[in-house]
Formats: C-alpha cells, structure tokens, sequence
C-alpha cells in the first residue's frame, strides 16, 4: 500500500550475539546434511529517518544470556551507542514476536511504545505455554513486563496489517509463533522487508526449508511467499539470523557489529 506520503528510511542491522555450538539440524526440517555445523547471528534492526529512531525487536539481555548459557557479545542498547543513539530516545520498538531472543531487552527501552499483534500476546499469555515445548523459546519475566507495559499504557496491538509510521508496516505471518509479524520499510532503493524469523536464514525461504521451532508449518510455508511479496526485490528480504547478511550487506563505520542495509546488498544474494 503505496501512498506519496510515506517517507524513506536508513535501516542498520545490529549483531549483538552468535552461536556456533550448533547443526543444520537445529535450522531445517528434513535436512539431508543435518549434522553439519550452522552458526546462527543475533540481531536487532533500527529504523532512522531524519526525525524518528525505531527499533525492530529488543534482543536478550545479560541475565538472560546467563539463564540460558547463551552469552551475548554486547547488549542491543550498547550497541545503539555506537551508532549515536540511546536506548531511551527510543519511543517505538517493534516487537515481531515474543520470542526470548526479541523480547528479552524490554526493559531497556523505557519510554518506548510497543508494536505487537494481538495474536501474539494471547499465544504467550494463554493455555498452549503449559506445554514445555511450545515454551521454551519463551521467557515468563519477558512476557510479564509486556503485561506490565500494557497495563501502564505502552503496548499497541495489531490484527494483521499495522501502520506503525508513514513508509512502515507490520504484516501477520505467523508459522514460527502464532502473531509472529514481519516490516515492511520504505528505503531509497524500494521496500525491504525485515523478515524476522519468518525466515532465519535465506536457505529457509529461497529453497523452502522450514525452521524446526514451528506453530504452524503451513504459515510458515505460505510465509515465505508473503515476505517476498513485501519486497521490491528479494535481494531485499532480510533474514531474522542468518550471518550471510554479513557479507551481502556493507559495514556501517568502525565498530564491526553493525551494517547498512538500505542501500541494498553489494552483491546479489545466492545460497
């Protein structure tokens, strides 16, 4: 939905964790290598324009990186100073599902408003959690300071489709969580969409290989169709954990943990 008001934005992927200690197993369904090694990469996104800053997703703190012995390299709110923003300047933060590792740095963004679909709320917060592992990728404390940031007035809720700021969208895709939401933004080089963990890597959607952490595997199939359509380009889809984008996209400054990606990637994606 194109209108001539909607604005462009620079988009910046943040990398604040990885984990090598992991397989080909642990990200697709049915893989005929399983037993390879697979790094995953954790990031948040930032959204600026030359009046707003929001983020896409909070990441996971240090007490949860300790709770779950999977250490991070820096918090999403250190990494913003990197980029000359702080955490509290934030007023609007995305959250594309509830997951740990996007909802566990709540807290740091204190006078945010929170973007989230109603689905997703009633998923984490109803009868599918007393099954252990439906929700393991959940963390009780997270979901409790959603309920807390309702209740104060700072959650805002979507079904299906949400206008968050001229050039930026939310679109329901469901499939890894039940309210899981997609970004679609408005860049100089055309629409993007940040995929979150719709897709977790490019091999997930451009070959069709689901991700093993899955509500509803026919969502997340019909996903993959959805988030390309969001795009101009699929070179323009952007994976939720995938460290390719490492390569596809340019570094922005020194730090070395974050890159640039509305400008579009510097060669085209392949897998």
């Amino acid at each position: 939905m194109d209108t001539v008001l909607d604005k462009v934005w620079e988009v910046y992927a943040l990398k604040y964790a990885e984990r090598s200690d992991r397989t080909r197993g642990e990200s697709f369904i049915f893989d005929d290598h399983s037993s390879q090694a697979h790094t995953i990469d954790y990031f948040v996104w930032l959204l600026k324009s030359e009046d707003n800053a929001i983020m896409v997703d909070t990441g996971y703190d240090y007490d949860e990186a300790k709770r779950r012995n999977r250490p991070i390299q820096r918090s999403p709110a250190e990494a913003l100073k990197a980029i000359n923003v702080d955490a509290k300047d934030i007023t609007d933060v995305i959250v594309t599902h509830l997951h740990y590792d996007h909802a566990g740095g709540l807290m740091e963004f204190p006078n945010a408003k929170f973007h989230l679909q109603e689905t997703e709320m009633a998923y984490a917060t109803g009868p599918c959690m007393c099954h252990e592992t439906i929700k393991m990728p959940f963390t009780g404390e997270h979901i409790c300071q959603m309920v807390k940031n309702l209740y104060s007035g700072r959650v805002i809720f979507y079904n299906g489709l949400g206008a968050i700021k001229p050039g930026i969208t939310t679109h329901l895709i469901g499939g890894h969580s039940r309210g899981l939401q997609s970004v679609r933004v408005k860049t100089n080089n055309g629409y993007m969409c940040l995929a979150s963990d719709a897709t977790h890597f490019y091999e997930n959607f451009l070959s069709g290989k689901p991700f093993p952490i899955v509500v509803d595997l026919e969502d997340m199939l019909n996903g993959f169709k959805i988030i390309k359509s969001l795009a101009s380009d699929i070179n323009l889809v952007i994976p939720g954990h995938d460290p390719l984008v490492k390569d596809y996209f340019p570094k922005e400054g020194s730090s070395g943990f974050i890159w640039r990606l509305d400008t579009g990637p510097i060669k085209p994606i392949k897998i």
